[in-house]
């Protein structure tokens, strides 16, 4: 699959389980960013097809990087990945255009039922 994937989050032990869960099942074109103001860079450098995106972060929040992405680019496809007690976060985001969000502690199955229903 060509299909191009941008993984942010400042944890790179989580970009490691994503990009390893998204790889095992044929989804080769990855890219990875630290943080948000790196992902609205790359964004804009890159135009991946969809964006895996964490909302706490260093620099740039997860919710602002969203708003400047969306805002570059409106189509844009994110979304979101939070841990649990944000659900205030959360539904900010779907508010300013993230398509779905994952909980973490994430679950193979669950990141790869959204990656496939929204560019699959």
């Amino acid at each position: 699959m060509d299909k191009k994937i941008l993984l942010v989050d400042d944890a790179a032990f989580m970009r490691m389980l994503i990009r390893n869960t998204l790889t095992q099942n044929g989804y080769t074109n990855i890219l990875e960013a630290a943080d948000g103001a790196i992902a609205v860079s790359t964004y804009s450098a890159e135009k991946p097809d969809l964006v895996i995106m964490d909302i706490t972060m260093p620099n740039m929040t997860g919710i602002e990087a969203l708003k400047e992405i969306k805002a570059a680019d409106p189509a844009a496809k994110v979304v979101m990945c939070s841990a649990m007690g944000q659900e205030a976060m959360v539904v900010e985001a779907i508010k300013l255009g993230a398509l779905d969000f994952i909980v973490k502690p994430f679950k193979a199955e669950r990141i790869l039922q959204t990656v496939n229903k929204i560019i699959g």
